[in-house]
Parts: structure tokens; sequence; C-alpha cells
């Protein structure tokens, strides 16, 4: 079988498509050299000395992961001088990065998490990093953060590595979504799935159960009706399944469905959701719905959120269609 790496596939998709400008080519094959590199810090561990927390807090007030500022930095390092962005947003920065006066400015965005999953870190289970891009409004001179608060229906390219068993990039530029494996003997990435498709029908769920005392009653009799199996009101048997890093629950039920939800609970009103708008649950919407899922945050679909905030967070619903379609009705009952 032909070997068809990143940048022959981007090459082809614009031949066809027409959808991936040379800018944005050499953008996301930046992003993906970053996400190599980030493989190689992860799989080296203890052995790198990248293991273990700081003294220092992200944004989010989360104890920050050695790793996390990383990850971070080099996403940051890699992208600022390519030309392509005028700015970039991270989960790990509580405003805006511009691009340095001294290099070009581009016409993209790049909106990032460095690395999600960060509590599995030290206990060697999948983690990965999760990226989203936005074109720059027209005529923008000096990037803000309002010039990011694009719903994410505007993304002209979302995607996600896992660093598991094998690493792996998830990539979607608005014509489906393809999957490329990171040879490491030769340092390229291979694809491996082309036209990825989440099943419309699935008996495993996704979430976190320990938080069940705090959430909502549409999620309640959502997962009271999963429990009860085959001899409930759905009339068939469901697993769980939580990792607790989303990009690897994401990452499976991409390949044989499932349903994944973080949705908001009692324990703070003023949070609606525990996951980032624009780091998260954008990019991730848009690439389960180009694989043929859906995802809400229980009243809308997410794509359609008008973001008002750079670190705004939102309830999650997404994956196979049937069941984002039933919790999602339970919210507006």
């Amino acid at each position: 079988m032909k070997r068809i790496s990143l940048t022959q596939y981007l090459v082809e998709e614009q031949r066809l498509h027409n959808s991936i400008p040379a800018e944005l080519r050499l953008l996301i094959e930046v992003v993906a050299r970053s996400c190599k590199t980030i493989s190689h810090s992860v799989g080296k561990g203890a052995l790198g000395d990248v293991l273990g927390a700081l003294e220092t807090e992200n944004v989010q007030g989360e104890v920050q992961k050695k790793l996390d500022v990383i990850s971070n930095e080099i996403l940051l390092e890699a992208n600022e001088w390519g030309g392509h962005l005028a700015a970039m947003a991270s989960e790990e920065m509580e405003t805006i990065h511009r691009i340095p006066n001294r290099y070009p400015m581009g016409e993209y965005l790049l909106v990032f998490d460095p690395l999600d999953g960060s509590s599995n870190i030290d206990v060697n289970v999948s983690i990965g990093t999760i990226f989203s891009v936005l074109k720059a409004p027209e005529g923008m001179k000096d990037p803000s953060e309002q010039d990011f608060l694009q719903p994410g229906s505007k993304q002209v390219a979302a995607g996600y590595a896992v660093y598991g068993p094998q690493t792996q990039l998830v990539l979607t530029t608005g014509n489906g979504v393809n999957c490329f494996t990171l040879d490491r003997e030769m340092g390229s990435w291979v694809l491996t799935q082309r036209g990825m498709q989440i099943p419309a029908a699935t008996k495993e769920f996704a979430i976190n159960m320990s938080n069940s005392r705090h959430w909502h009653p549409p999620v309640k009799r959502y997962i009271d009706e999963l429990l009860a199996g085959d001899t409930g009101p759905r009339g068939k048997n469901f697993n769980m399944r939580w990792i607790a890093s989303m990009v690897a629950d994401v990452h499976r039920i991409l390949n044989r469905g499932g349903v994944f939800m973080y949705p908001a609970d009692s324990r703070d009103p003023s949070q609606p959701g525990k996951l980032r708008l624009m780091y998260e649950a954008n990019p991730m919407a848009l690439i389960v719905e180009q694989a043929g899922g859906a995802a809400t945050d229980g009243k809308q679909r997410i794509l359609d959120i008008q973001p008002t905030k750079l670190h705004q967070r939102v309830p999650v619903f997404l994956g196979s269609r049937d069941e984002v379609a039933v919790v999602t009705g339970y919210h507006g009952a």
C-alpha cells in the first residue's frame, strides 16, 4: 500500500477542494511538528525529568505539570516565526500571545490546549494536544482577544494529537476527518485512516460518575436510563468508559462510537461547565460533526455558540448522533 504523508495529503486536498491555502498547510505542518516534539518529551517521561508538578498555577487555577509548561513553550516557539499567524491563545495563558514584531504577521489565529489530560501524565495513560485554527478578521492590524471570539463554525481547521501506544494526529479541514500515525523511525506522519465516521447508535458512554450527586435532573434521568440496561426504558445494556483525558475519550468514540459528557452541575452556578469552549469544545465539536456525530451543550449546537470570553466554559455532550439527541432532548423537556 502506498504511504501518504501529511504534506502529500494536504497538497492533494488543496487540489481537490481548494480548501487548504499554502499558508494554512504550512501552519498545520508546524503544529504537527510541534506535536511530534511533545510526543518525544512525553515518551521520555521520568528519563527526561519531565514528570511531576510545578509550584505554579495556570489561568484556570489548576496546578501546572512540568509537561504542561514544556508543551506550551514548544507550541509558542515553533509557531511564532513562520509568518502564518497573527496571534495565538493557549489554555495555559491568561491572554493572547501576539507574534513578535521581528516576524511577519500572518492571517490565521491558533488556539490550543497544549496538554489535555494532565492528571494522567505521571501514570503513563494517554494524553494529548488539541488545536483550532481561525481566520483573522479582515483588516485586523493589532490582534486582540476580541478577534478570537468567533463561533466554532468559523474554524478553518481543527485537530488533536493523542500520545498513546502510537502517537496519532487526527485532523479536519472541513472535508471529513483523517488520522495520521507517527512513524517514529522515519519521523513522519503517515495517513492511516481516511474519512473516519462515528456510528449513529452506541452502547457506550463516558462520564465522571463521581460527580453524579451534583448533576442536574436531565443528566440524572439520562444516566439512570442507561444504567437500567435491557430491562429499562432504553432496552439495551450500556458500558461506561472514562479515561479523564478528553483526547483519549474522544479518540475512542471516533473509532467505535459512544457519547462523551461533561455536564454542568450544581457545585458552582457561576461556571456553566468545566471544559473550555475555545480550547476543547469547539475543535472537538468540529471533528465530531465532520465524522457524522453531534455536539451540543445540552441546549444548542456547540459550533453555534458565540464566545464572550477567551476562557469561557461550557457543558459538553458529543459523539454518536442518536444518544446526543436523546440527552439534549431531556434538557428541553
